[in-house]
């Protein structure tokens, strides 16, 4: 069972980069959405693309605030670029906003990043294995901690773990938090036994020595944490990449479009990014403007398969 994203670069026209970039955050701070746009604005100011970056962060909804904000404003936003992932199709699928990328423009998808299952340091619970032989004796007795809402990416990611190792996934003990951050403190606090999470997330506890990454979701271990098993090697037929990236908003005119998508591309080949993303162990992945609402028109149809196979969806 595997849900992934195909890598592809394209080379776009030389258009002039913006002076500045506002990225809105559909989340809270610590999220994969937050170091997704505060790296990628590092990148685009440090090597001199562009002049300076903001951030807003503006959770809530499941992101359906962001949204909605950006597509009130759109007249006084074409400075602003929302990111987003996986999650907005899969929100958008389960109805937990009545939007969808079809209300903005996308701009480009840029990086890809997978899930991870992390435990506190100090767990009782050393691999994988460990967690699924407790899963699949009693599924309540494992609750895991997921930084976005029931039913949406870092449940669905689990779900398909354990149904991969023979459990229900009808029966994950889910339990929601804004944010990756929140999440990690609740994981933390005790109130969960397990994280669901992306691996970028995951590394910068790991390396702060506050939790241990069991698995990771890729089909090959990552150069970032070679210790860290896949789910394949554990023996268990499940991989998934969560592809990021970012929106312009509606009725943004095509030639800032593509001047936006000209300025990540024009990134990719910096120093400065390479630093960001090997820090945090992005996968790169760039399609630009038609080929990238191409790509999520075409994700909305495996995504919605895996949800309804999952029971997330009728």
């Amino acid at each position: 069972m595997a849900l992934a994203v195909a890598s592809c670069l394209s080379t776009g026209v030389a258009q002039a980069a913006p002076e500045s970039v506002h990225f809105l955050i559909p989340g809270g701070a610590g999220g994969g959405w937050d170091g997704t746009a505060r790296g990628t604005g590092e990148a685009l100011t440090r090597s001199g693309i562009i002049e300076t970056a903001s951030y807003e962060n503006l959770s809530g909804g499941g992101g359906g605030k962001a949204i909605a904000h950006l597509i009130e404003t759109a007249d006084q936003a074409h400075d602003t670029l929302m990111v987003n992932s996986t999650p907005i199709v899969i929100r958008s699928l389960s109805k937990v906003f009545p939007q969808s990328f079809r209300d903005l423009t996308p701009i480009a998808a840029i990086i890809g990043d997978y899930g991870a299952f992390v435990v506190p340091v100090d767990s009782k619970y050393k691999t994988f294995k460990d967690v699924v032989a407790d899963y699949n004796e009693n599924p309540r007795s494992v609750s895991v901690a997921g930084g976005s809402a029931r039913g949406s990416m870092d449940h669905l990611v689990a779900a398909m773990a354990f149904g991969a190792a023979g459990g229900d996934p009808r029966k994950v003990k889910y339990v929601a938090y804004d944010a990756g951050g929140k999440a990690m403190a609740g994981l933390l606090s005790g109130e969960a036994a397990l994280l669901s999470t992306g691996f970028s997330e995951a590394l910068a506890l790991a390396k702060a020595g506050e939790v241990r990454i069991l698995a990771v979701t890729s089909d090959e271990r990552s150069s970032a944490a070679p210790n860290v098993p896949t789910l394949k090697e554990e023996g268990y037929d499940a991989s998934f990449v969560n592809w990021r990236g970012f929106f312009g908003a509606p009725g943004l005119p095509t030639d800032q479009a593509k001047e936006y998508q000209a300025m990540l591309e024009k990134m990719y080949a910096t120093g400065e990014w390479a630093e960001v993303r090997d820090r945090n162990g992005w996968t790169e992945i760039f399609m630009p403007g038609d080929e990238f609402v191409a790509f999520l028109e075409n994700q909305e149809v495996v995504v919605g398969d895996l949800m309804r196979e999952l029971g997330f969806l009728k």
